[in-house]
Parts: C-alpha cells; structure tokens; sequence
C-alpha cells in the first residue's frame, strides 16, 4: 500500500471541513438511496467517518475501516468508536471480520475518497475479490475515485473482471451526473450475482392496481 506522508496533517484538515460545515454526507446520501432500509454496510478507508455517521442516522447498520491511526482518532473522536476498525482494504476476509466482531455479510460496500489511488493493482484485486465474497447475494460494490491516476475506472474494471462482480452503472459524480472521457471523479456500481433482497419499507412506493 502507498501511505500518505502526511496523515496528520490530512487528519486535521478532515476535522475542520467536519467542524466548519463542508457537505461531507454527500457520498452518504448517494449509498442510502441505493440501500434496503436497514441496511448492513460497510465503509471501507472511512476516514473520519462522516459516511459512517450519516448512515448510521438514516438507519442503517454501518461500520468503518480505515488503516491509519491519525485518521481513526478524529472518527472516534467526533462519532461512537464501537462502529470503526482499524483495518485496511488488503484485510478483509469473513475470518478478519470475526476476529474483528463485524458482520460477515454486507448489502453494500462502499469504497471512497480516492482509496484505490493509494492500493497497489494486486491489493486493489484482492479488496475487490473480498468484496465479491462479503458482499450478499444481489449487493452492491460501490467505488468513488479520481478518474486520471492509478485506480482509474480502468483499474477497477480489471479487478472486477477476476471475480463474479459486474459493472452497473458509472456516474460522473455523486448526483448521478453522466461519465465520460474527461470526467474528473468517477462513481462506479458493482453488482454481486444474485437477487438483492427487497426493500421492505418505509420507501413512498404507491402502485396502483390493474385496471
């Protein structure tokens, strides 16, 4: 993995955006409109955990991870520490899960703020293929990167094709904005084989009957 020379720094930088009110739920709002109520999802490199916390107050069981100790401290510090693991992306497996008591099963993982930027192509493989195992039948894998750099839309194509994971959909940004060539931020959605479990409410669905 690459590290960032200058995690405290970017740690604190986090905490301030957090404290002076910059939008950092939008990626949050994108996974709850994707998700099952009650959904179990995992961050994966949650930082300082504002997804972790905007889902956690949609109703969703969440939980975060993320390998650096800087960044953890402000998640633990601005959020409940019982949701975050300090784990990284190259860790994950049904065994680790346990041994870290968090659910071995997920409807949705989510992967974002450059995180694959920051994976080799053999660590971003095997993220993706213990996502394919993680993830519940008809679950989503959903990565958000920079376009133009080392885990670019290419990359994660490559690791998707060595699993059972399909690419859904692509978007430009978190609005649901169309990609293209010179797209700066991407958004891609990968499907697990499978049935996804239903929606089971409170979503405002009214079907009218046959006529």
């Amino acid at each position: 993995m690459v590290r960032s020379p200058d995690l405290s720094d970017y740690a604190a930088k986090m905490r301030r955006l957090a404290q002076t009110g910059v939008d950092l739920d939008v990626d949050a709002r994108f996974i709850d409109m994707l998700a099952p109520r009650g959904a179990t999802i995992l961050d994966i490199g949650c930082g300082i955990g504002s997804a972790v916390a905007a889902l956690r107050t949609a109703g969703h069981r969440t939980f975060g991870i993320d390998p650096t100790p800087e960044v953890l401290q402000v998640a633990t510090d601005l959020f409940d520490a019982a949701w975050f693991r300090q784990l990284s992306a190259t860790d994950l497996s049904p065994g680790t899960m346990t041994d870290h008591r968090l659910p071995k099963n997920f409807d949705l993982i989510l992967m974002s703020g450059n995180v694959p930027a920051f994976l080799t192509r053999a660590e971003l493989s095997r993220a993706f293929a213990a996502a394919d195992e993680l993830l519940a039948p008809g679950g989503r894998l959903v990565v958000g990167t920079t376009t133009h750099r080392r885990g670019d839309p290419a990359d994660l194509d490559h690791c998707a094709a060595g699993t059972s994971l399909r690419l859904g959909h692509r978007y430009g940004d978190w609005h649901l904005g169309a990609f293209d060539s010179e797209s700066p931020w991407s958004v891609s959605i990968y499907l697990a084989q499978g049935n996804r479990r239903t929606a089971d409410g409170p979503d405002g669905i009214h079907v009218l009957p046959p006529e």
